[in-house]
């Protein structure tokens, strides 16, 4: 018969994936080196594989130490998201929601607003990862997204927040340069990955001609690259406020104008994690647009 994992393996891989030592192992679990050391091989015979190799660094996990640790990791969370439940009765949000947005909008407007709310659900866990499509909520691998469209797909519901404009927006030492000409300054903007972007529709209607100097996959990056004063960029009204050094050297980009919405998966909706995510995002996500 296949050993069947306990709750006490998983607790014990987890100490020393953690520890990387058995001196530390024994420390987190409160027994003596011996036991970590006897459970392990004890551990590794049932299962029969190796979980840890011992090297100058300690004890390195194997690819399946790793995968049984992240699996001790979840069950701990879920723990502890219980005892939480227990001592703060039946109206506690709890759970894992797994949200996706861009990194531009994580860092400038999402990442904002969490820190605001967070704290007050020490039970509520978030796995947060990037991206600039509708993808992973289709393949189910994400419960919320956040995104700056005028386009929302028709199979996922949610909350339009609002909208951004984009403006030309760089360094004081650009302003007189690009009043003379368009084409007298550097430009930097999103690269093929990103062609079917606003401000790239805008630039090629209004300047055809017109190549960037440096182009980058990401609206954060480009970012950090106005800030360093390489050149001029298009960016969205609330990134140019959160950056330092850097005007707004036109009004709003004519046609480049996009909401932003706060959406999710119809089989998700009625999930009391993720109506909690929308009530509390809502209302300071539409505040950063202001």
């Amino acid at each position: 018969m296949q050993y069947q994992i306990t709750h006490a393996d998983l607790s014990l891989v987890l100490a020393l994936e953690r520890g990387r030592s058995l001196a530390k192992a024994a420390e987190l679990l409160k027994v003596d080196v011996s036991t970590v050391f006897r459970s392990i091989r004890r551990l590794e015979s049932a299962l029969g594989t190796a979980l840890f190799v011992k090297s100058r660094k300690g004890y390195l996990p194997t690819d399946t130490a790793q995968a049984l640790a992240e699996q001790a990791e979840r069950a701990e969370q879920a723990l502890e998201a219980a005892r939480i439940a227990m001592s703060s009765g039946e109206q506690v949000v709890s759970g894992t929601v797994r949200l996706t947005c861009t990194e531009a909008v994580m860092h400038s407007l999402l990442l904002p607003a969490l820190a605001a709310f967070m704290p007050n659900y020490p039970a509520l866990s978030l796995e947060m990862g990037t991206s600039n499509t509708f993808a992973n909520l289709s393949r189910r691998d994400a419960d919320i997204a956040l995104r700056l469209t005028n386009t929302p797909p028709e199979h996922l519901v949610g909350r339009c927040l609002g909208s951004t404009s984009y403006v030309i927006c760089g360094q004081p030492q650009w302003r007189e340069r690009l009043g003379q000409s368009a084409s007298s300054v550097p430009w930097i903007a999103p690269d093929d990955s990103m062609q079917d972007h606003p401000t790239v529709v805008w630039r090629n209607q209004h300047y055809p001609g017109l190549g960037p100097r440096y182009q980058c996959s990401s609206m954060s990056t480009i970012a950090q690259l106005v800030s360093t004063g390489l050149g001029v960029a298009a960016l969205p009204d609330y990134m140019v406020h959160a950056l330092p050094g850097v005007d707004a050297l036109s009004g709003p980009l004519p046609g480049c104008d996009t909401q932003l919405w706060l959406l999710t998966r119809p089989d998700c909706r009625a999930l009391r994690s993720v109506q909690t995510l929308f009530e509390e995002l809502t209302p300071r996500l539409r505040d950063a647009l202001v």
